[in-house]
């Protein structure tokens, strides 16, 4: 007779050959187990597949249950466990670490023809640099396909198989450290399995909010009575960049893979995984095979006519897709031809994003404001009837000077047509004149700054009007936001809104009363808790110690001194006294600086205010000296291009430092301007590139020999 099983379980139903009774801790385990692994499958169908079976109510419910059961029996916790990927923990700062391998941005396309343009100039690179006499240029026709996200752009780096870090793209050479917050991302593996065939993996994708949790989390900031995000790229971004992650883990964020950066195989020849993926669409299968999301949407294209007609189904279904998405990416297929068309100085040749048109809406001119900004240009600024542009309001626009706006002929109570150009900043591409009330007039642009009241002036050549006072209020208050911000000193944690709201209540007048401001001021304010004045005040405190002198004449606000002319500036002059007191015609010797930036920097030190700030940023401890000069003396790499590859003895950062300082300039490919090749062990299809080139080869000592 056969053996009758429950639906429940593996019991006999012959109660003589019953199992002796389970122990309520064996219970226990089995239901840990359960709980373990149907919350890693509601994560995957939520997260992955986005087909959620359960509710969010529910989810909570089985998680609290595993959090419980793992609290009582803390020796069954693994590092697998659902409720490892929670933040628990609040991070002191956001470090900064290098990409092993640079994160490049993309050029745009926004036709068919400038499409068909970007093909043609990566053929003709293609037919005049490719050193492989079996890859033929038809490999050019075929393209793998991806909506391009509107998230943040991310990397998530694993060493044998654990993840051990995760940074922003940030400027693309370095990124914020987010390890602990992308912990809390439910869809991120945090362990790829065993025997895989790299020692390390570098896997970049966009971090995002789908829509649906976007709202939610917006309803939430509403009935807290705290501000709500603009769209759901600024809530994750602003979610990922949490000091708390416990913030991190409750607002639903997800990972989607897009690309590779460092791939380390034992053996193999090159550190792009091209042993493992010979094309983009198999890179993209490896990577869903390891347990990473990607986009269902994503195709291949063999034809100009096959991209098209995908850039206009994905703009045509946008509004139904679960993600927010402004156009479609196209990367060549073929991943050896990627890396024979390699990089411009800012973007891949091989990739490029085709921008959808902008979004347009019709709504009511209310008022015209001028605003003023940090170095005094009086921008016109629309205020309108709110209206809703692809799921966001826009409730102002920009008018950008008086001459657009006489060609516009804008004028108080028009109808007027407003885009999101690149589907972020709002402005107004025309008036609907059968529409225009009677008796409107023409706005007539104030000659005087709307808030200081000094005489505006437009010099020759421009297009802006600008207020000159350079001790204006309105300049004020943006040249301290500019002060603190990632053009100025980059100092994390002290926000734009914080520092609106003291200078509001009169608490800080300058950039040297940040340097004042105590946690028992920022606690008054609504809305701040004690770790944020805390971060607020140590970041303030950690800058003056980090802050490069280049950095510190950046955050200055001088007119037509930007980063590249503060790097300038702080190659000639020792501290900012001493650029204080150069002279016009000193600074004029320098390389870019003409009579207009050094006019503007003479203004600058001679106001008796800003003399005062920076005496008082002085004592307060920001005094940057300038770093040692990077080249002293003529050196035979001096003006020498170069570049490294293969595994090297020391961190390849260490080697491209010592190679700047001699004077050279790193490329970040093989090319006939490649004046250096330095070769570490495994070396790959850079080496073979470069011979087949010409290009001179270097081992690490005969570099360090040209260093002397």
């Amino acid at each position: 007779m056969a053996e009758q099983y429950s639906l429940f379980g593996d019991i006999p139903k012959n109660p003589q050959e019953q199992k002796p009774a389970e122990t309520k801790q064996e219970r226990d385990e089995k239901r840990l187990n359960f709980l373990k692994s149907e919350l890693k499958r509601h994560n995957r169908l939520y997260h992955t597949l986005d087909n959620p079976e359960i509710s969010d109510q529910e989810y909570d419910r089985l998680f609290k249950e595993l959090v419980a059961l793992e609290e009582q029996y803390p020796q069954w916790v693994t590092k697998d466990s659902p409720t490892q990927k929670i933040g628990g923990e609040v991070l002191p700062y956001l470090e900064k670490a290098r990409h092993r391998l640079r994160m490049y941005g993309l050029d745009n396309v926004f036709s068919a023809e400038e499409y068909e343009d970007f093909l043609q100039k990566g053929r003709n690179y293609f037919i005049k640099e490719n050193p492989y006499r079996d890859l033929s240029a038809a490999v050019l026709d075929t393209w793998w396909a991806d909506p391009k996200l509107d998230g943040l752009a991310a990397e998530i780096i694993y060493e044998n198989g654990e993840l051990v870090m995760a940074l922003t793209r940030g400027d693309g050479d370095e990124g914020e450290v987010i390890t602990s917050a992308v912990k809390t991302i439910r869809n991120v593996p945090r362990h790829l399995g065993q025997g895989l065939p790299f020692a390390r993996l570098e896997v970049r994708g966009e971090v995002l909010m789908l829509k649906r949790d976007f709202e939610k989390l917006n309803e939430k900031q509403k009935l807290l009575k705290q501000k709500t995000f603009a769209n759901p790229r600024n809530a994750a971004a602003g979610t990922l960049r949490q000091l708390d992650t416990r913030i991190t883990a409750e607002r639903r964020l997800i990972f989607l893979a897009y690309g590779v950066g460092q791939v380390l195989i034992p053996e193999a020849a090159d550190e792009n995984g091209l042993t493992l993926w010979k094309t983009q669409q198999e890179l993209m299968q490896g990577l869903a095979d390891l347990g990473f999301a990607v986009s269902k949407e994503s195709c291949l294209c063999g034809t100009s006519k096959e991209a098209l007609a995908f850039c206009e189904k994905m703009e045509a279904i946008r509004d139904g897709l679960p993600y927010e998405l402004d156009g479609v990416v196209y990367k060549l297929n073929d991943r050896t031809a990627q890396q024979v068309l390699s990089f411009t100085a800012r973007a891949p040749r091989f990739a490029v994003a085709w921008k959808f048109s902008s979004r347009k809406a019709e709504t009511v001119l209310k008022a015209i404001t001028v605003q003023v900004g940090r170095t005094g240009v009086l921008t016109p600024v629309a205020e309108l009837e709110p209206v809703s542009i692809g799921g966001v309001t826009v409730s102002r626009a920009t008018l950008h000077n008086e001459d657009e706006l006489r060609n516009l002929d804008v004028r108080i109570g028009d109808t007027v047509l407003v885009q999101r150009a690149g589907d972020v900043i709002p402005d107004i591409i025309s008036v609907n004149l059968e529409k225009r009330p009677e008796n409107t007039q023409e706005f007539v642009f104030p000659k005087e700054c709307p808030v200081c009241h000094s005489k505006a002036v437009r010099y020759k050549g421009e297009t802006a009007w600008r207020c000159v006072n350079i001790d204006c209020p309105a300049q004020r208050v943006q040249g301290i936001i500019h002060f603190v911000s990632k053009a100025g000193l980059d100092i994390g944690g002290v926000g734009e809104k914080w520092v609106e709201k003291l200078v509001e209540n009169g608490r800080v007048q300058n950039a040297a009363d940040l340097f004042t401001v105590t946690i028992k001021d920022l606690l008054a304010f609504e809305g701040m808790g004690d770790v944020s004045a805390q971060k607020f005040v140590d970041s303030l405190n950690e800058a003056k110690h980090t802050a490069t002198l280049a950095r510190f004449i950046a955050a200055l606000g001088i007119r037509l001194v930007g980063e590249q002319t503060a790097k300038t500036l702080a190659q000639a002059f020792e501290n900012i006294d001493d650029l204080a007191g150069a002279s016009a015609e000193k600074l004029q010797t320098l390389p870019d600086v003409g009579p207009e930036v050094a006019n503007s920097v003479k203004a600058y030190f001679q106001s008796e205010e800003k003399q005062n700030v920076l005496a008082r940023l002085k004592e307060y401890g920001l005094n940057p000296q300038r770093e040692e000069r990077s080249v002293q003396v003529q050196t035979a790499l001096t003006g020498k291009t170069i570049l490294f590859t293969g595994t090297l003895s020391k961190p390849r950062q260490e080697f491209e430092r010592q190679a700047e300082q001699a004077g050279a300039k790193l490329l970040s490919a093989v090319s006939k301007n490649l004046d250096y090749l330095v070769v570490g062990e495994k070396a790959g299809s850079k080496l073979e590139k470069a011979q087949k080139l010409g290009v001179r080869t270097l081992t690490e000592q005969e570099f360090a020999a040209l260093l002397q």
